[in-house]
């Protein structure tokens, strides 16, 4: 992603602070809205869940999942699910900003980051927790 449009990115997300939900009988999660520029068109990365997750099976979804004991915080939980179900390593993802909380159906509190990744990008999908990898054009 060019350097000004993830510029414009960061500036909306700034502007807008992000509204947090206290809920302590929702399980927290954290995922990653990641953004790429592939051959001149912006993407955002989604994944197919299998059939052999415990939760969401067959759902299309950001990466990420639920915090563990030993994630200090969510977007720690966020960068380790990404790498762990798409491959892509922490120190390769520009933080561009947070998106407000959600509560799901399904009992989780979902953080949702935003970042840019270098494009290409060699994901290397979890076989246990990703079916198909999608790139979905902005």
């Amino acid at each position: 992603m060019s350097a000004s449009a993830t510029e414009v990115v960061r500036r909306i997300l700034s502007s807008h602070p992000k509204k947090s939900i206290s809920d302590p009988t929702l399980a927290p999660a954290g995922v990653f809205l990641l953004i790429y520029n592939k051959s001149g068109e912006y993407c955002v990365l989604l994944n197919k869940r299998t059939q052999q997750v415990e939760h969401h099976k067959g759902e299309i979804s950001f990466p990420g999942g639920t915090k563990d004991p030993e994630d200090e915080t969510l977007l720690q939980t966020a960068l380790r699910e990404t790498h762990e179900e798409m491959g892509i390593l922490p120190e390769h993802v520009e933080l561009l900003g947070e998106l407000d909380d959600v509560p799901s159906s399904t009992s989780f509190l979902i953080s949702t980051y935003v970042g840019a990744i270098p494009y290409p990008y060699e994901f290397k999908p979890s076989e246990i927790e990703v079916a198909e990898v999608l790139e979905v054009p902005i």
